[in-house]
């Protein structure tokens, strides 16, 4: 892992070294200087003028270079040839701006630090057409030749910003022969006779290159950005790119997160503790110092955020510079609204796709669980939420039950399980139950009940809409955001969104519940309510898979004793009551896990699982009996009734199917009925 370097020298400087060495030997030379000087960098990292390297780096690159190219003043070379090497457009025509090289040079140590942290320059004199510099390396630092002869190479380039021929620098004192600082005494003509300007001309006027470099940064910056559609990719770049505006040690970027939630922040050369509270203050407007050039990062669409080039104490702008980053915070910002257009064209797409899933889903779900859980599972691809549930509405106890969730982790799930949400103590639920109108719940302002829950699921910002169908109450969907990841607005486009998957949900529901009767009807005896013949051998089918060879289940057939008597004394209506009765007695006689069934007119069945021997059984048959011991009451007279019971036990004398061991209890049973062939009479019966 690569030791993070010391924000000591600007890429801009190390960008300059490494187009003059390209210039002079191609790309062969540019490997050979970064071979030679031992770093582990690509030529793209250090010609990028928003990254920072240690002053060691700075040296090392520099001895590398005078080396390969082999002549002792290529420092000298590479500082003069800035200019034309385009170093940092956008400071070239700030130093233009000035009006003269006296008026440059008064700001030249404010310009230093745009290069270096390492050194300190201060202006002894200057005149007209002369000034004395000191310049004087930091305590700690050991002063490097090369790091002099550059500096000299890059003062002297002063005049030529103005069409002027370079300064003559003389250099009679130098830190590397143990003077205390390096001194330079510096001329310039304040102007030439035309013969000689049109000879001493540079080729190229070095503000008109600076413009166009300038321009060419913008649109190719315009490119960068739109060339990538990740949002966090483009923010990177905005930071890397405002360096090519404005340089300086450090940046700040904060915008609006486009969802609502947090904002996005990116920086260089701030430390990471200090990023939060930079950034709060610089979205909400505050002064970041007198060393700070901030500038809106916005568009005629939209505003998104600031951007900032930050100063260290001391320091700060030259000239205007919030203008140049202004334009450059423009290209940023048309970066951005084509970015946030496409992210919003590709999550409708997303929802719309989200959408017409859940509606094939829900048409496949054939139970309320089904449904319920589906719905779960798209509202946060279509709403663009964290969580989500689905609760349903339990008439009896007149409270809401969850039923389905997701983005809740198990402990919050289970929570809200054993958590019902009852009418009495949530007005809220009141007042959804009386205007079935949509709820937008706070954490910090709803019931206690509700608040209680909230917090205990880590919720801040919920959205509620009740599933309604034909005017029925079915229950409430819910959307929710942890804090400060709720969209600036609940109420409209989140709100429509849900509203339109609650419809789809109460439909599904309806339809479910309808399927569910019918199955209901289809398998259970209407007039009981006991499994039906179909659904008692399918139980049985598969209590004999799992109870295995040698497992003891128990299979009962009873079939009641006089009951066409009473039928043909009392009445159909009376048979009725009296076969309902007896379900409700077997059911009260046998385990929670048996299963009793009618299986037509006054034939009942039971399925007894897990006996331990098979003798259990006798008990069990007497448990059924005695259901018979005590007189039914039937339009108001006591009549009694008996059974005839038959039994057959799985496990006792091989495997059978279910079919089996129903045949052998139903032949058991009428064994039973030859053995009780003259029964008692109903009590009080009417003569016939």
């Amino acid at each position: 892992m690569i030791a993070a370097e010391a924000r000591e020298t600007s890429g801009a400087t190390t960008g300059v070294l490494l187009r003059y060495v390209r210039g002079q030997g191609g790309d062969e030379a540019v490997a050979a200087v970064l071979a030679r000087a031992g770093v582990p960098w690509t030529p793209e990292e250090l010609d990028d003028q928003s990254r920072w390297w240690s002053y060691d780096t700075r040296i090392r690159l520099f001895t590398a270079a005078t080396e390969v190219l082999g002549s002792p003043d290529t420092m000298f070379r590479v500082g003069a040839a800035a200019l034309e090497s385009g170093l940092a457009h956008s400071l070239v025509i700030l130093l233009r701006a000035m009006g003269s090289p006296r008026q440059v040079f008064r700001q030249l140590p404010r310009a230093v630090t745009k290069f270096s942290t390492t050194s300190t320059m201060e202006i002894l004199d200057v005149g007209p057409t002369s000034a004395v510099i000191r310049y004087r390396l930091h305590e700690g630092y050991e002063h490097s030749r090369l790091d002099c002869i550059y500096a000299q190479g890059l003062i002297s380039t002063v005049p030529v910003v103005f069409g002027l021929a370079p300064a003559r620098i003389e250099h009679d004192e130098c830190e590397s022969d143990g003077a205390p600082a390096c001194t330079y005494r510096l001329t310039w003509e304040r102007r030439t006779r035309l013969p000689r300007r049109r000879r001493d001309r540079p080729a190229v006027d070095p503000e008109l290159t600076a413009l166009r470099g300038q321009l060419q940064t913008l649109q190719s910056a315009a490119t960068d950005l739109v060339a990538s559609d990740d949002l966090g990719t483009v923010l990177r770049r905005i930071v890397e790119r405002a360096a090519q505006a404005v340089l300086a040690p450090a940046y700040l970027l904060a915008v609006s997160a486009p969802d609502g939630g947090p904002p996005l922040v990116h920086s260089a050369g701030l430390p990471e503790e200090e990023v939060p509270r930079l950034a709060a203050t610089l979205l909400d407007g505050g002064d970041l110092g007198p060393g700070a050039v901030v500038v809106d990062v916005a568009s005629a669409r939209r505003a998104h955020g600031r951007l900032a080039a930050l100063y260290r104490p001391g320091d700060g702008a030259m000239g205007d510079e919030a203008s140049m980053l202004s334009a450059y915070a423009g290209h940023a910002a048309a970066a951005l609204d084509l970015l946030i257009a496409l992210e919003e064209a590709r999550q409708e797409a997303q929802r719309a796709g989200a959408l017409l899933s859940l509606a094939h889903e829900l048409a496949a779900a054939v139970d309320e669980a089904a449904v319920c859980a589906v719905v779960s599972d798209a509202l946060p691809r279509i709403v663009g939420c964290r969580r989500a549930g689905i609760l349903l509405w339990d008439a009896s106890s007149a409270s809401l039950r969850s039923r389905a969730n997701s983005g809740l982790d198990d402990r919050a799930v289970a929570l809200l399980a054993r958590s019902p949400i009852r009418a009495e103590d949530a007005p809220e639920l009141v007042g959804m139950l009386t205007d079935r109108a949509p709820r937008i719940l706070e954490a910090e302002t709803s019931s206690p009940v509700i608040q209680g829950l909230l917090r205990a699921i880590g919720t801040a910002d919920l959205v509620a809409v009740p599933l309604q169908a034909g005017g029925a109450f079915l229950g409430v969907a819910t959307v929710g955001w942890e804090g400060g990841e709720a969209p600036a607005s609940l109420g409209g486009d989140v709100l429509a969104r849900l509203l339109g998957v609650a419809d789809q949900a109460s439909t599904a529901l309806q339809k479910a519940r309808l399927l569910e009767t019918v199955r209901h009807q289809a398998l259970h005896d209407p007039l009981t309510g006991l499994p039906n013949r179909v659904l008692f051998v399918e139980r049985l089918e598969r209590a004999v898979e799992q109870a295995g060879p040698d497992a003891h289940l128990a299979v009962f057939f009873c079939d009641l004793d006089l009951f066409k008597e009473v039928n043909d004394s009392l009445g159909h209506a009376a048979g009725d009551e009296l076969l309902r009765q007896v379900a409700a007695r077997l059911r009260a006689a046998v385990r929670p896990g048996d299963t009793v069934g009618r299986l037509s007119g006054d034939e009942f069945a039971i399925i007894l699982p897990g006996l331990v021997e098979p003798t259990d059984v006798e008990g069990l048959v007497r448990r059924v009996t005695g259901c018979f011991d005590e007189a039914f009451r039937l339009e108001g007279t006591d009549v009694t009734v008996g059974t005839s019971v038959g039994v057959a036990v799985h496990g006792s004398g091989g495997d059978r199917s279910a079919e089996q061991l129903l045949r052998e209890a139903d032949a058991a049973m009428y064994r039973d009925k030859q053995r009780n062939r003259t029964p008692a009479a109903p009590a009080d019966r009417p003569a016939d």
